[in-house]
């Protein structure tokens, strides 16, 4: 019987070790920590509590509007962190995936500290831990980039933000990634004097230019400071305030400071502690590792999902890595990673989410045509007072099939997830802009701008498109 050994219980490992379990294999799961990874305790779950009640915050903005009269809402901050550590703990205990382990066997060490491997078939952990195996399955997911800086001890990361036991008055982000907007918009809802800094040309690099413009002029408006090639750091340093942060814009020293400095400047694998060569394994300059299609490392007995092999750093990728790679440490290479829809979003206010290619991406290998629906043509929003906000839609002029879809807005996320379904069912532009929504939704928006491309692209379209076209 073969055994499996997983290093890492975050999405990817968890699922690694069910299925390597399910596949008769001999499993143990080995983490440094509690069980869930970071996306359990210090990512998407707290981190989600902690936007949702930034939401709550601006809705609460609203209730005038409808002639509802109420105080200005005040935060207590320690009991917000609270529910977040309630909301941690009711997600950890509920959790099905955890009898799942159990009822297959699974063998599982939490707290068990770092892992490093003494040879191929071996690991220990700080704790003292020893186990040898025929494979290894690494899921030790990703950290904080720290930059080599002066003063960077002065700063956090983006996950000590989150940590904080108050709110500052004042808080610099340095990165503007999804992370670094994230924080931004939480704090400055929470009520700190909020400025971020980015290095490149528009903030959200990774998004379509059109969301990035339409974030960056949202936070702006709501008071938010937001620095776009704004200059290279030259250094952190105490000040009575809190911290200043030094930097170079066009050929001028400048500086800002503020009580809080975060600093967002990516996220590498966690794999500086592992002693991979050890085990034969090669990562790259970022300690990322690398993997074939089958997610099999430079040593064939030892496989990565995940984070770690520095693809696509979301929990849907992770969890489907994780059972790839399970299988082929089970069965041998014999399924290869397939193609797939991954959408993500960000709960910040504005809130924004994306499925497939940006725009300009889309540009270097097809013919594409592009619509664009604004959130003020939806029923829904204008009832609600939520009229800020598109849908666009990028599809291929030859198959009519959507290549992209880009939003920002109320509900960004939940529509997005409608175009990933559509996408993987390979629908074109125009059976998307056949399909009956409710009336009034959000949905309105994603399937009206399928709608116009549809009548762009001359495609038949049937009485409920043609009147969402008028």
């Amino acid at each position: 019987m073969t055994n499996v050994v997983v290093i890492g219980a975050g999405p990817a490992g968890v699922l690694a070790a069910i299925r390597a379990a399910d596949l008769g294999a001999r499993t143990t799961l080995v983490s440094s920590g509690e069980f869930g990874g970071m996306a359990a305790n210090d990512g998407p779950v707290p981190v989600r509590t902690l936007a949702y009640a930034a939401r709550l915050m601006h809705e609460a903005r609203y209730l005038p509007r409808y002639g509802i009269s109420a105080r200005e809402p005040e935060l207590q901050y320690d009991k917000l962190l609270e529910r977040v550590r309630e909301v941690t703990r009711d997600v950890r205990a509920r959790s099905a995936i955890r009898e799942r382990i159990d009822a297959l066997g699974v063998q599982v060490y939490e707290q068990a500290g770092l892992a490093r491997f003494t040879d191929p078939h071996s690991i220990e952990t700080e704790h003292g831990l020893r186990l040898t195996a025929d494979r290894f399955i690494i899921c030790t997911g990703g950290v904080s980039r720290r930059l080599a800086l002066p003063g960077i001890e002065l700063t956090n990361s983006h996950g000590d933000a989150l940590s904080l036991a108050a709110v500052p008055q004042s808080m610099l982000v340095v990165g503007a990634g999804s992370s670094g907007v994230q924080v931004a918009s939480m704090f400055h809802a929470f009520g700190a004097r909020v400025q971020i800094f980015e290095a490149g040309p528009h903030i959200l690099a990774a998004e379509d230019e059109a969301v990035a413009a339409a974030v960056a002029g949202e936070l702006r408006s709501s008071g938010v400071g937001v620095h776009e090639r704004f200059g290279r750091i030259t250094g952190f340093e105490r000040t009575p305030v809190g911290v200043r942060m030094n930097y170079r814009n066009d050929g001028h020293d400048a500086s800002a400071e503020a009580a809080v400095v975060v600093v967002a400047a990516g996220w590498v694998a966690d794999t500086a502690h592992l002693n991979l060569a050890a085990a034969g394994v090669t990562v790259d300059l970022r300690g990322t590792i690398g993997v074939d299609e089958f997610l099999s490392t430079s040593a064939p007995h030892i496989f990565a999902a995940g984070d770690v092999t520095g693809r696509l750093m979301l929990v849907p990728g992770a969890v489907e890595d994780g059972f790839v790679a399970a299988t082929n440490a089970v069965h041998g290479p014999t399924l290869p990673l397939w193609h797939r829809v991954s959408p993500s979003g960000s709960f910040s206010h504005p809130e924004y989410a994306q499925v497939g290619l940006t725009e300009a991406k889309a540009r270097e290998s097809h013919d594409v045509v592009t619509t664009v629906m604004p959130f003020d043509s939806a029923v829904r929003a204008i009832l609600e007072g939520r009229t800020f906000g598109f849908c666009k839609l990028v599809v291929d002029r030859a198959t009519c099939r959507i290549l992209g879809c880009h939003v920002v807005g109320e509900r960004a996320v939940e529509i997005v997830q409608l175009a990933a379904f559509a996408m993987t069912a390979e629908m074109s532009v125009d059976e998307v802009a056949r399909v009956a929504i409710s009336f009034p939704t959000y949905a309105e928006v994603l399937v009206y701008a399928a709608v116009r491309a549809a009548a762009e692209l001359g495609l038949p379209l049937s009485g409920q498109a043609e009147r969402a076209r008028g």
